[in-house]
């Protein structure tokens, strides 16, 4: 049996999978020859992100919510291995919605590990770099410290929900022998993803496409690392495949740094736009009192010792890659 044949045997089930992540991951896992079966209950995740996956034989949509422990029940009985990808995301969604962002997060991902546990079954839980909080030195290590403001503020419940997710996983492992692995998500980015929720490089790009104002939101000194969407679902994919990796925590991302006024520039300058840099104050464009974190570099040593990881895309080529998906036909903001 060949190495092909035995991942057909193998069945996935992506939790959120019609999201942009999710949706990248799905398509890579059939193309490595799994069946795939996609829970979203589509608040955030699109069909078109997904409609070109129904032509294969090995890929079954399911339109339904984790927090529905019958239908999640269901599902991890037909899979081999789960990854849990949903979550409400995004920092304006999450200004919002902090009740939404509190309920999906932790009772959908209790949910999940649950049935995991019932069942056996080998279970990825996605987290962020959210996670990290106002610590601002780095590159950021998996045992650093989290330093949070107060739980009054509502920028904080996207954090909190995903550390208890964290802790949730970990003692699942420890207490009920659930094979659980944990991954940290750096600001994640290529084609499919929305400006909606405040993501920043297809919001930029959408608005110099049209030589709109580009929207700095405070000083614009706060630097982020990009990484590209495929490379991050191939690390997945990897750490889901390694013994090692199990009851572990990892970083995802790249160490390019860039300020968000850098990126704004470089942007305008890729695209030939006549855009201008516009700078709002971050209580105009979140609330009151909203706080910010001015860096966050993730420490990948860890995830490289394992599994070799390393981006290949540099942040110009994921700038190009969404461009391109913005100009054609089938994408939309």
């Amino acid at each position: 049996m060949t190495k092909k044949e035995k991942k057909q045997q193998m069945a996935a089930l992506i939790t959120g999978g019609a999201g942009f992540i999710g949706s990248h991951l799905a398509e890579e896992l059939l193309n490595k020859g799994y069946k795939v079966i996609v829970l979203d209950n589509l608040s955030t995740g699109r069909l078109e992100n997904v409609s070109h996956l129904e032509r294969n034989p090995g890929f079954e949509l399911v339109v339904g919510t984790v927090l529905d422990d019958g239908l999640v029940d269901k599902l991890t009985e037909k899979c081999d291995v789960i990854f849990h990808l949903a979550a409400a995301v995004g920092v304006e969604l999450i200004v919002k919605e902090p009740l939404e962002s509190l309920t999906t997060n932790i009772k959908g991902s209790e949910i999940v590990l649950e049935m995991a546990c019932r069942y056996h079954k080998k279970v990825l839980i996605t987290s962020t770099s959210e996670i990290y909080g106002k610590n601002v030195n780095g590159p950021l290590k998996e045992d650093d410290d989290r330093i949070l403001g107060s739980p009054l503020k509502t920028r904080w419940s996207y954090s909190t929900a995903k550390a208890v997710d964290e802790m949730l996983a970990y003692v699942y492992w420890k207490k009920k022998d659930v094979p659980s692995i944990i991954v940290r998500l750096f600001n994640t980015v290529g084609p499919r993803q929305t400006g909606a929720y405040g993501m920043v490089i297809p919001r930029f790009i959408a608005q110099a496409l049209k030589n709109e104002p580009i929207t700095v939101y405070g000083t614009g000194q706060q630097s982020r690392c990009f990484i590209h969407v495929k490379d991050v679902v191939k690390a997945i994919i990897k750490l889901s495949d390694a013994p090692e990796a199990i009851g572990e925590v990892f970083n995802i991302g790249s160490q390019e740094e860039i300020s968000i006024e850098q990126l704004a520039k470089e942007i305008i300058a890729s695209i030939h736009s006549k855009s201008k840099i516009v700078h709002i104050p971050y209580e105009e464009a979140y609330e009151a009192g909203f706080e910010d974190m001015q860096r966050r570099v993730p420490d990948t040593a860890k995830l490289n010792k394992l599994i070799g990881f390393k981006p290949t895309y540099t942040l110009s080529e994921i700038i190009r890659d969404i461009v391109k998906h913005l100009n054609s036909d089938n994408s939309r903001l």
